[in-house]
């Protein structure tokens, strides 16, 4: 392909997702399922004049990955962890315990039934559909009262959080359960202590660095730590987590003289734009990812009966176990916070993370992209019903 049309199709695909963000709240649709549909309707056009996109299922998975990164860096970023706010916190990491597990364990069982393979299997390939996600669902609280937008915006970095390494541990519980958790709780260590040192040496380096590249290089050095962590299948996301929490509420960790020495006085202005870089990050990320995996659909297996029937049971049982968790979890009118479950980049990265040894036999492969696609459809129904009863009053 041209270098010039490689740049034009690249620019225009940023320019797109960008209008479809700002007009997604007008069109009560949101932006993640106009750029699957986006993706879809590129594949037959390429498909029409006998082209194809080279190197599609290596870079999804690795645009993936580096999406993953960016949104649990800006949940990390946004988390604040004052004394006003242990109510909301207490409350929506419960929601979040009880929505993975919960979700895990219903869609397993759902799986057990109708395909017979080991209950252990099915666990793994049920949990990435137990994970709200947090690119989607923050984006959509904007029209919500403030309390349930906290709720939404909490409850979905909690859950990405908890589901990731929920997914991580299961993955190294295959032989002994009790084996599995010395070495979870042992990397999980190992990991927090590495992540503290990681973080006091880049807040004494975003502090001291005055070239005008800054953060670029921080987020680089983040990234690599990552992956040499991911290669020895430690927690790598904690570090990723911790140092997003360190950042955001220094005034916990940092007192004293040793505030002189790591904080300066445009810490605050920086940290904004340390914030904004992730965000522009993830938007941009996100917006290749989501285009690619429509672009790799297959409209055979999205309109597969079997893989439609069994991804709206799975829809069903969410938003019937988010009703539950609610109940127990929230204080005030559920609506429109019942429908606001979205499934996303997190979802379909972690079950294309399963290794073969572990899938489920049957299991059609469409049921991912579907989940997301009438999670996505079901939040914006509930919105536009929202959008109804206000008018109605």
């Amino acid at each position: 392909m041209d270098s010039s049309i490689l740049i034009i199709v690249l620019s225009l695909s940023v320019l797109i997702s960008y209008a479809f963000d700002l007009f997604s709240s007008r069109l009560r649709t949101p932006s993640v399922l106009l750029l699957l549909l986006l993706g879809l309707l590129t594949r037959q056009a390429t498909n029409y004049f006998g082209v194809q996109l080279p190197f599609v299922n290596t870079i999804l998975p690795t645009l993936g990955t580096l999406g993953l990164i960016l949104i649990v860096l800006e949940n990390g970023l946004d988390l604040e962890l004052h004394g006003d706010k242990l109510g909301i916190i207490r409350r929506t990491l419960i929601a979040s315990l009880l929505s993975v597990a919960g979700i895990t364990f219903l869609l397993a069982s759902v799986l057990y039934l109708l395909l017979n393979d080991s209950f252990y299997h099915c666990l793994i390939a049920a949990l990435p559909f137990s994970i709200i996600s947090s690119a989607v669902a923050i984006p959509s609280v904007s029209n919500l009262s403030f309390g349930q937008g906290e709720f939404v915006i909490y409850e979905s970095a909690f859950a990405g959080i908890i589901g990731v390494l929920l997914f991580n541990f299961l993955l190294v519980s295959r032989d002994s359960v009790l084996s599995a958790i010395w070495f979870f709780a042992r990397d999980t260590f190992i990991m927090a202590l590495l992540s503290l040192i990681c973080c006091f040496l880049l807040l004494y380096l975003i502090g001291r660095i005055n070239h005008r590249i800054k953060f670029l290089p921080i987020i680089s050095v983040l990234f690599l730590v990552y992956a040499i962590a991911e290669i020895n299948h430690l927690s790598s996301l904690l570090l990723i987590l911790i140092f997003g929490l360190f950042l955001n509420n220094t005034e916990l960790f940092i007192r004293g003289q040793l505030s002189r020495i790591l904080k300066n006085d445009l810490f605050e202005k920086e940290l904004e734009q340390l914030k904004n870089l992730t965000a522009e990050g993830a938007f941009v990320v996100r917006t290749f990812f989501f285009l690619i995996l429509g672009y790799a659909a297959s409209p055979s297996e999205l309109w597969d009966r079997d893989a439609l029937i069994v991804s709206a049971i799975f829809v069903a049982v969410i938003i019937a176990w988010r009703w539950v968790t609610l109940r127990l979890t929230y204080q005030g009118p559920m609506n429109p916070l019942l429908w606001i479950a979205p499934r996303g980049l997190i979802t379909v990265l972690l079950y294309l993370n399963i290794p073969e040894s572990m899938r489920v036999i049957g299991i059609r492969d469409g049921i991912p992209i579907l989940v997301v696609v009438l999670s996505l459809i079901v939040m914006m129904l509930g919105g536009l019903r929202q959008k109804t009863a206000i008018q109605e009053e």
